[in-house]
């Protein structure tokens, strides 16, 4: 069968679509994979969630012909949150179209490797987003830029190929930079090159580097909720105790003793039930060292997605390279869900086509959607232990 457009678009639709869903949505991250998707609670372009919190006051003890308890019932709050546009685009030149019209092997070679690079790309952005704040800030410069390299305090959002912009302290985009492609990453001195050099008198400390077009956009992360920020969910978290979650801050060498103390506290004020521990590489180090010490062994488990982890006390132990340094998140699982208003599709014209001509240029493109956002029902349920000491 000759290949075409119809029949490449129809490729897409069939049979990539669903392998691509199933790829980012469970095989992506392991946190991601813990916790429920729904369209549940979706009201056009928002995400509205009645939480209770506390305990139904109508319950008592009394005599045996004595008055009833008088009625109370549950304490309730409204989260509120926008949905994010959640984007994934693959670009095919027309001349690579021609080039496999008689070769249909070809052309589904030429597709995987469109369709893996996409998913590869997507799976980082969003594992990226899960950490963050929703602000899209990979990192703040620290200091002068020397050589075109740039010191920053954070690169393990910042990667080859990846197209940043720049924003001044309050997060306003330097309009006058444009886009500029990250070619070169020193992980070890934390530091990056872009292709077209920038101005050390426009980007010097203090900057904060955003990925390009995304600022203000991105999923409302684990960071936004263990944040100093005054409010979230569209709720002040001075009013709202439940918004609270439990941190420990310059924890130093990590111990049993300091994870258990946590999770009980955690379960006294909250009733929650911690089931995933999510931590930096140099934590899991931390916590292999100290079992090693103590001649014990951690022991191992298969999570939804495939994933593999360590495992305390029946609790997974899943480090991910987008936690902070130092840091180990104590989660429930339950209390967290991807709302999103669809799961991942097409974007279609008018003609029902995904696959569309760029305007003047050879080459054609197809972009995935999600409107989607994360929230947390209950952030007391949660918990941060920060300035570990790794290993």
């Amino acid at each position: 069968m000759a290949v075409n457009l119809t029949n490449a678009d129809s490729a897409l639709k069939s049979f990539y679509l669903d392998a691509v869903t199933e790829q980012l949505n469970k095989k992506a991250n392991p946190f991601l994979a813990a916790i429920k998707h729904s369209t549940e609670n979706v009201y056009g372009k928002e995400v509205r969630k009645f939480t209770t919190f506390g305990v139904n006051g109508g319950i008592g003890a009394g005599s045996e012909d004595g008055n009833l308890p008088k009625a109370s019932g549950n304490l309730y709050s409204q989260m509120v949150v926008g949905l994010k546009n959640l984007y994934g685009t693959i670009e095919i030149s027309d001349k690579a179209i021609r080039a496999s019209e008689n070769n249909s092997g070809a052309f589904v070679s030429l597709l995987n490797a469109e369709m893996e690079g996409l998913v590869k790309s997507s799976a980082f952005n969003f594992g990226r987003m899960l950490f963050g704040d929703g602000s899209g800030i990979l990192g703040t410069v620290i200091g002068e830029i020397e050589n075109g390299n740039i010191p920053v305090d954070d690169v393990s959002g910042i990667f080859e190929g990846m197209l940043v912009q720049f924003a001044d302290p309050f997060g306003d985009i330097i309009e006058d930079i444009f886009a500029r492609k990250v070619v070169a990453v020193d992980r070890k001195n934390k530091t990056f090159t872009v292709d077209v050099a920038v101005d050390s008198g426009d980007v010097c400390p203090e900057t904060l580097v955003v990925i390009q077009g995304s600022s203000g956009y991105e999923l409302t992360g684990l960071k936004a909720i263990f944040s100093n920020s005054k409010s979230i969910y569209g709720l002040e978290r001075s009013k709202n105790p439940f918004l609270i979650p439990y941190t420990k801050e310059d924890v130093g060498e990590i111990s049993e003793n300091i994870i258990q103390t946590a999770i009980d506290d955690i379960e006294n004020d909250a009733g929650s039930t911690i089931n995933f521990i999510v931590c930096s590489f140099g934590v899991r180090r931390a916590l292999q060292e100290l079992f090693s010490k103590n001649r014990r062994s951690l022991d191992t488990m298969e999570l939804a997605g495939g994933f593999k982890a360590m495992s305390y006390n029946g609790i997974p132990i899943v480090a991910d390279r987008f936690c902070p340094e130092g840091t180990m998140y104590l989660l429930n699982t339950e209390d967290f869900t991807l709302h999103q208003l669809c799961d991942w599709q097409w974007m279609e014209g008018d003609d029902g086509k995904v696959l569309k001509q760029v305007p003047g240029k050879p080459v054609y493109t197809a972009t995935l959607v999600k409107y989607a956002d994360l929230l947390c029902s209950r952030p007391k349920g949660q918990g941060m232990l920060s300035g570990i000491t790794e290993a």
